[in-house]
């Protein structure tokens, strides 16, 4: 199955959304699942604030992963994101099951 995992992480240099993607992607591939790419989206304003740590956040830097893997992993890969205290909101949202579906979707979301 095909998989989107949005992220929105604190916009510090402390915390790079590469090493953040690339845990995601550890785990997906240490399942057996294929990571198809990694985008990186940039920071700009969220639409409300996130509060998250006791704090309140109103800037965010985005990125999005695209991922198949199965639903084992996929569950995984949320309990992990939930624990991080990197990210202050991530989104995995089931792309397609069968192959028509998703032959055509590429592995870099572009931003419109």
């Amino acid at each position: 199955m095909l998989y989107e995992m949005i992220g929105v992480r604190l916009p510090s240099p402390a915390h790079p959304a590469p090493r953040i993607a690339k845990t995601a992607g550890k785990i997906v591939l240490e399942k057996n699942g294929v990571v198809r790419g990694v985008t990186n989206w940039g920071t700009f304003l969220l639409p409300k604030p996130a509060k998250k740590l006791q704090s309140s956040h109103h800037v965010g830097h985005h990125f999005i992963m695209r991922f198949d893997a199965s639903a084992r992993t996929q569950h995984s890969l949320r309990r992990t994101m939930s624990l991080d205290p990197r990210l202050i909101r991530y989104s995995i949202v089931k792309m397609g099951t069968k192959f028509e579906e998703i032959k055509d979707i590429a592995g870099q979301a572009s931003f419109k």
